[in-house]
């Protein structure tokens, strides 16, 4: 890294502010890491429905009840096809005699088939079809049917009140994650690749165990259920029935195989595709001015085919499981059909009997193909979710303060600021600072300036914690930073970037942001000691008037001003400016000053500055190169030495004259 900060570490502090304040710990998994365990993640995933157990089991018995009800449906309606046909060959035959001489009369006559079919008939002759037991049997045939359904869906609301609060743990697990994790994790990470993770994966998920959780159960309960009526009904034609279960799960398990790898590679490439279209977004203005359009174009269109063929392998493989299954089960279907008509035609089985079996054969693959079929969803969803706990488990630090038994807590903080041996580098074979000490007075204005990757805004950022030290330490009026909280730690700290940010919002709200509670005075009075009044009462609704994210509705400037409001609000006890006033005009700059210099009584503010125009008054001066504070003094006293603040005075100076 040659003794400067990481790609993005530029805006780290932005993106903190942005985040809600960093966590602990270095980062995790790397992106698009491929997935190392299918089946323990999958475990994981239905481990999260736990706390959901109840609820579960009353699913399960649900499903049971509505399984039940439907498979003994077909049954029935064979029990009336019988009644209905044994009826009607009743009725052809004389009254007066038996069934068995019917059957008899027909064995004289060497018709034997036709004997062994009448002895398979429950046959009164001269007896025609009984309506009302047809009727009554479709009767209860319908009361079954309608408590199968009411049952059904029963099961389905449990199961979306079980899925969507699941979901919700874990999207509130995913963001407390994310504020726990260390400003490295993010420089690490591109943005659009942690999106699609909290955004998109989590989506998938929930899809994906609406869809499976109360299917998946169905069909299965539906397999058990129905095999177990096939079997009732004519072991024989079951055992036929069975042979197709092997198959399917041989072809079901290879398909699955061969498009595992393809579901997490799309997944892979739409976080990456994700991160190169939030980067060209936010970044547009620059694209335009430096007519990078062609290559942002060349590199979405790349991205965008990379995901193409990955969804479209992972999807074309999977879609094959379908179409497969249904041919297995068109090819069982046959079989049972012949085999059952001959059944019937000896006489073991009934007419009723074999149309009842045929459909619980239909009955039977069906749940098996929609098993089959949903190794597309699992396949996809367990990806999701494997990306999910790859950020769930990214290692986090410990909090030092966290571990006593008694918080340290600052008592009334003044502002003073000491780096006692201070060193740190983000890679442990490229030292950045190295046995950096000074002292911060309370009141005092101390600037720091120097070339780029010199360490100005790594400096603030160890003060903020955002990374820990290598070696030394920080106190805050004698109090070690680790010792604090990193809550309490910020809590006294404001900070004003040279990038703004506002939230979506009025413009009341974003003032309000730097202390949650303040009056309506307080937020007036903020915004008056900082010039947003001077503004404000121009806009359409004054301090009603809402700000989109972006601030597109206001000025550079006048971005730059809501946000010193907001510090000025928060009073903190330590200001970090990092080159806060560079986006307002000189007039505005000049305001500013005033109101920082009132903002700065009796507290310490570390300014980080490019513009030495700005820094004239400042109490110390700290001239930073390769990670070493090289000189430190007043502005006078170091244009006297002549040294290296002297030269990037006249460099400066000199350029603006030319």
């Amino acid at each position: 890294m040659s003794g400067t900060k990481p790609q993005g570490t530029m805006k780290t502090t932005e993106r903190i502010v942005q985040q809600g304040g960093p966590g602990r710990g270095p980062a995790g998994g790397m992106v698009g890491q491929k997935a190392d365990d299918f089946r323990s993640s999958g475990r994981r995933l239905l481990g999260l429905l736990r706390p959901a157990r109840g609820r579960a089991v009353a699913v399960l018995l649900l499903g049971i009840g509505s399984v039940a009800s439907v498979a003994v449906g077909p049954w029935l309606m064979g029990k009336a096809t019988d009644a209905v046909f044994n009826g009607y060959i009743g009725g052809r035959i004389d009254a007066g005699t038996t069934k068995a001489e019917v059957v008899a009369d027909a064995e004289a006559k060497g018709d034997q088939g036709l004997a062994d079919f009448l002895r398979g008939l429950d046959f009164v002759p001269g007896q025609g079809v009984d309506f009302d037991k047809v009727g009554h049997i479709l009767l209860i045939t319908l009361a079954i049917y309608v408590g199968g359904q009411v049952l059904g869906w029963l099961q389905g609301f449990l199961v979306n009140d079980i899925v969507q609060a699941t979901v919700r743990r874990m999207r509130t697990d995913v963001e407390e994650k994310v504020h726990r994790l260390p400003l490295s994790y993010f420089d690490r990470q591109p943005r659009g690749e942690l999106l699609s993770r909290v955004t998109n994966d989590i989506d998938n998920v929930a899809q994906n165990l609406q869809q499976t959780m109360s299917q998946l159960l169905t069909s299965i309960l539906m397999v058990v259920g129905v095999l177990g009526m096939m079997f009732w009904v004519s072991p024989l034609l079951a055992l036929i029935a069975l042979v197709s279960v092997p198959i399917a799960m041989f072809t079901t398990g290879r398909v699955m195989k061969r498009s595992q790898g393809q579901f997490i590679a799309q997944w892979r490439e739409t976080g990456r595709l994700n991160a190169q279209v939030e980067e060209s977004i936010s970044g547009h203005a620059l694209v335009t001015v430096f007519g990078q359009r062609a290559q942002v174009e060349a590199e979405f269109e790349d991205a965008n085919e990379k995901l193409y063929q990955s969804s479209y392998r992972a999807q074309f493989i999977s879609g094959l499981v379908m179409p497969m299954m249904m041919l297995i089960g068109n090819l069982n279907y046959v079989v049972i059909a012949v085999v059952g008509g001959l059944r019937v035609a000896s006489g073991s089985l009934s007419l009723g009997e074999v149309q009842a079996f045929i459909q619980y054969t239909r009955m039977f693959t069906q749940p098996i193909t929609q098993i089959a079929s949903m190794a597309n969803l699992l396949q996809s969803g367990v990806a999701s979710a494997e990306r999910v706990f790859e950020l769930l488990d990214a290692e986090e630090e410990v909090d030092p303060s966290s571990l006593s038994t008694e918080p340290v807590r600052a008592a009334d903080t003044r502002g003073e600021v000491a780096f006692e041996h201070v060193s740190f580098s983000y890679d442990a074979d490229e030292p950045l600072i190295e046995d950096l000490s000074l002292v911060a007075h309370p009141g005092q204005m101390v600037a720091i300036v120097g070339p780029t990757g010199a360490g100005k805004t790594t400096l603030v950022n160890l003060i903020m914690r955002f990374y820990e030290l290598d070696g030394g330490r920080i106190t805050l009026d004698g109090v070690d930073v680790k010792d604090l909280s990193r809550a309490e730690l910020r809590s006294r700290i404001g900070m004003v970037l040279q990038d703004t940010w506002l939230f979506e919002g009025t413009i009341r709200d974003n003032i309000a942001y730097g202390r949650p509670g303040a009056s309506e005075e307080e937020i007036r009075e903020a915004a008056r000691a900082t010039y947003v009044d001077r503004f404000v009462h121009s806009l359409p609704d004054g301090y009603d008037t809402r700000v989109d994210d972006e601030g597109s509705n206001l000025s550079a400037g006048e971005r730059q001003l809501i946000t010193i409001a907001r510090a000025f609000l928060a009073q903190p006890a330590l200001l970090i400016l990092d080159e806060a006033t560079s986006s307002v005009d000189t007039r505005t700059e000049l305001l500013l000053q005033q109101a920082m210099a009132a903002l700065r009584t009796d507290r310490t503010s570390f300014v980080i500055a490019h513009r030495l125009s700005t820094i004239r008054d400042a109490d110390l001066i700290l001239v930073m190169e390769h990670g070493r504070i090289v000189e430190q003094g007043s502005h006078a006293e170091l244009l006297e030495r002549d040294g290296a603040f002297a030269r990037l005075h006249a460099a400066q100076f000199a350029a603006a004259s030319a």
